[in-house]
């Protein structure tokens, strides 16, 4: 039996490398075998988008998730989210996915268990340490490069901006979002995964995430300038006007203009929601009248994902997955995927 000191001095060993321990279960950049290639049919390359809603297992006080801070209540009803994420996935078969709002490399791993051990699990911690939220990465292809962030911050409003910020000049970056590269049949391809700050109607968050973007074309330039096609998908928390949604919500930012690069004559982005039906545009639900029944007029577009043309030519379908109903009380999350085939 150990004795009280050794006890303490054990407790206080504990104490002291435990937040390293966690760290590295959290949080997993790193690639250790680039390009292996674990998909079936290697002709066709399926991605997808999906802002998973709240993907916490273990408990993150500052959000008070899950609890009262977030939408799944306790540990049994965030497992039971994560179930209903996994059929999801399980029905699409997607080769890589981008994940909005994961926790850590452990909801990952969660995730993997119920899908499909060719999946790679891939996360760098983020800035945003009041939800906890993190943008995560599912994949059957390894990356050709550890995931890495960009610490850059913006000055808004920016020039140009149409946001009708009146306040005081500030700075922003993204507090959500990674960076990789992929070689997928001889292209380099750059693959950023992103999050941006939330209201679309909001002024100043408006100008806010319109620094977001600028930081976001900040690293696009540079890779379009060494021949790398560049994929780009997240929740942007901001509408499109090219296209418009089923909705017709219209932004009252730049923030898709200037990730896209309409602002430079450097590079153009396409937003493959051109290739999907108008009245299938629609990726988000916000119960508007609070009855707790989704209805057409709630929903909107705000998941997005943008391709380089030499991706866009590849482009074989893109859909919206709408095969569940929104409600209160339901597991899904609320928000639709995105998926993009790409023939290869």
């Amino acid at each position: 039996m150990f004795g009280s000191r050794m006890i303490v001095a054990m407790t206080a060993v504990f104490a002291l490398f435990a937040p390293l321990n966690v760290y590295a279960e959290t949080f997993c950049p790193t690639v250790t075998n680039p390009n292996a290639d674990r998909r079936q049919d290697k002709n066709t390359l399926r991605i997808m988008q999906y802002n998973v809603e709240w993907l916490f297992t273990d408990y993150y006080k500052n959000a008070d998730c899950p609890g009262a801070g977030c939408t799944w209540q306790n540990e049994t009803i965030a497992q039971t989210h994560i179930q209903y994420v996994a059929n999801v996935i399980n029905d699409v078969q997607p080769d890589i996915m981008n994940l909005c709002e994961v926790e850590g490399c452990d909801e990952l791993d969660e995730l993997i268990k119920q899908t499909s051990s060719e999946y790679n699990p891939y996360l760098i911690q983020g800035s945003d340490t009041s939800t906890g939220q993190n943008v995560g990465m599912l994949t059957k292809i390894n990356p050709s490069v550890s995931l890495y962030r960009t610490e850059e911050r913006v000055g808004y409003p920016v020039p140009g901006s149409k946001c009708g910020y009146n306040g005081s000049p500030g700075t922003s970056g993204v507090t959500k979002h990674y960076i990789t590269e992929f070689h997928w049949s001889n292209m380099k391809v750059l693959y950023i995964g992103l999050h941006l700050l939330a209201y679309p109607t909001d002024t100043t968050r408006c100008a806010e995430r319109e620094a977001q973007a600028t930081v976001i074309q900040n690293v696009i330039v540079p890779y379009i300038q060494k021949g790398y096609e560049v994929i780009v998908m997240g929740d942007f928390n901001d509408f499109d006007e090219d296209p418009l949604d089923a909705n017709n919500n219209t932004p009252i930012s730049h923030v898709l203009d200037i990730v896209r690069g309409k602002n430079t004559n450097v590079y153009k982005l396409y937003n493959v929601a051109t290739s999907i039906a108008k009245s299938e545009r629609y990726s988000d639900w916000w119960d508007k009248n609070g009855d707790c029944k989704s209805t057409p007029n709630e929903f909107s577009t705000i998941d997005h994902l943008l391709v380089t043309p030499g991706l866009q030519t590849k482009i074989k379908s893109a859909y919206y997955y709408h095969k569940y109903e929104e409600f209160c009380g339901t597991y899904n999350s609320d928000h639709y995927p995105l998926i993009l085939e790409l023939g290869m």
